[in-house]
């Protein structure tokens, strides 16, 4: 059976596209599209290159209920958060319970909630003298980074990396981690 994946963005995009590279050959996932909030992201650029259907939507259209009704109608199996800001409301959760997944570039609960994301986390880790970071797979809930962990990964840090470095240690791991993740949630519906 194929399985039917959306993704909401607002940045670059670079998840994405390592997201449906790593599912290239697999006959049975299809692409909903990229929903962004954002018409200035990367993501849009990247997405129709790959042949994906970018839906650019405003504020009033995410909360008006309006944008919840046409992605009912798509009916994705898994909703993908690839780096996408706003807060994801209650009736997306009752609508789609489990079925929305995000990744953060932090060992949650540290560094998590409003505001703490891209660089406002590598740099929070990095004043704190953490000895190690991460990602965090997890379900969306109506509060900031506080849905079931699904998956953590974990890398060293030394003293001298500054916030680029840890960025970039991060990165690594969400493109080693986030596809492999969403192959197993799919394939185990």
């Amino acid at each position: 059976m194929v399985k039917k994946i959306l993704f909401f963005a607002s940045g670059n995009g670079t998840n994405v596209e390592n997201i449906v590279r790593f599912f290239e050959h697999d006959k049975k996932v299809k692409w909903l599209g990229v929903f962004t909030n954002n018409p200035q992201a990367g993501v849009i650029e990247r997405s129709l290159r790959l042949g994906i259907e970018v839906r650019i939507f405003s504020k009033k259209e995410f909360s008006n209920g309006n944008l919840l009704e046409e992605v009912q109608l798509l009916n994705p199996d898994l909703i993908v958060l690839a780096g996408f800001l706003w807060k994801i409301g209650p009736e997306w959760i009752a609508h789609f319970p489990n079925q929305i997944i995000n990744i953060h570039p932090a060992l949650l609960p540290k560094y998590g909630g409003k505001g703490m994301y891209g660089n406002h986390v590598h740099l929070a880790v990095k004043e704190n003298g953490e000895q190690e970071s991460g990602i965090t797979i997890h379900y969306v809930n109506e509060e900031y980074d506080k849905g079931a962990y699904i998956h953590q990964a974990k890398v060293t840090l030394d003293a001298s990396d500054d916030v680029e470095q840890i960025a970039a240690k991060v990165h690594a791991l969400e493109y080693e981690h986030f596809p492999k993740v969403i192959a197993a949630l799919i394939y185990e519906q």
